[in-house]
């Protein structure tokens, strides 16, 4: 099916309130008599809490609906063809990724063993803890609203440091308590010291002048971008780190021939991506791991148990197809 763009802002149909139920309003605000076009409408699944909710008038166009939830925000139901293609490009970006840690990775450990507190240091940690710990980076609006953190905004009291070993515990995305650990020398060296400014003080903090100044997620963004060459994300972090937990999980557990086994095995990996990512298991397969990694798991195909120190690139061999990626802009 060819796609068109939608404008949510421009003419649609609306649903409405009507008694226990709700009612839809045609493009010149009439009520919608029932028929071909009010069950579309309904089949897009608009959740019943939604108000201000608007359709696309036509079937192809990539939004199909949007709404405000039970808190105010805005939120949007995409045609499954534009999500699948956009999914495509999520995991492809995930192994582009990889293909540039290595590089990125020597040049974050320089920046790490540098002596005192300068900009570059801190921001050689965040990269590390982004791609070590599966951390969002988060923002400070989002702590003022919800009371929730993630990199940027992590404060002191939220990591312990036990001999080389941090240990993560603070209050993350949708109420949920994020516990980790990561282990790194490196880090850990860094982390000691800058958790001696006291509880209250942001984690992620470098020294100018006299004073500290905390870094912000834009900070973070425009590091990764300049450390990888290319615009990715903590996202991208994330989305790697869960395909390559369940990748190591189908590996270890080896191609299975029985259906119940096989389910088996995709089911322990999606815990195990779940743990990397701190959500659960049906949130890590349909969002976090690569879909063609099971479709070659149920072809018999794993990336090589005996090379597990290498994941990223025995997951790169097993799926990627140069062919098939879209190509990233450059940063800069």
């Amino acid at each position: 099916m060819r796609l068109r763009r939608s404008n949510a802002s421009g003419r649609g149909y609306r649903r409405v309130n009507a008694g226990k139920g709700f009612s839809y309003r045609d493009l010149d605000g009439s009520t919608l008599p029932p028929g071909p076009v009010r069950d579309r409408l309904e089949s897009i699944g608009i959740p019943p809490a939604w108000t201000d909710v608007w359709i696309a008038p036509f079937d192809n166009g990539h939004i199909q609906a949007t709404g405000l939830d039970a808190v105010g925000r805005r939120q949007y139901i995409y045609h499954p063809e534009w999500r699948e293609r956009k999914d495509r490009l999520k995991f492809d970006r995930a192994l582009q990724l990889a293909e540039s840690l290595p590089t990125a990775r020597r040049l974050v450990t320089l920046a790490l063993r540098t002596e005192g507190f300068n900009r570059d240091r801190v921001l050689a940690a965040a990269f590390r803890m982004l791609d070590s710990g599966s951390l969002r980076v988060g923002s400070e609006r989002y702590t003022n609203e919800n009371g929730s953190h993630g990199l940027s905004t992590l404060l002191c009291a939220h990591v312990q440091v036990r001999k080389d070993c941090l240990q993560l515990r603070f209050p993350a995305k949708s109420g949920q308590d994020w516990e980790s650990e990561i282990r790194d020398a490196d880090l850990a060296a860094l982390m000691r010291v800058l958790k001696r400014r006291g509880g209250n003080a942001r984690l992620l903090a470098f020294r100018e002048g006299r004073s500290w100044r905390p870094l912000t997620s834009a900070d973070i963004n425009s590091y990764v971008k300049e450390r990888t060459g290319s615009d990715f994300t903590a996202k991208d972090f994330r989305t790697l780190r869960g395909t390559v937990a369940a990748a190591v999980s189908l590996a270890q557990s080896g191609p299975q021939k029985m259906v119940g086994a096989r389910k088996h095995a995709i089911s322990v990996a999606m815990q195990e991506a779940a743990a990397v990512l701190g959500n659960t298991p049906s949130i890590a397969r349909k969002s976090y791991v690569d879909p063609r990694l099971l479709d070659h798991f149920a072809a018999g195909e794993t990336i090589d148990p005996k090379r597990l120190d290498s994941a990223e690139a025995e997951l790169r061999a097993l799926l990627y197809r140069e062919g098939d990626v879209v190509p990233l802009r450059k940063s800069g």
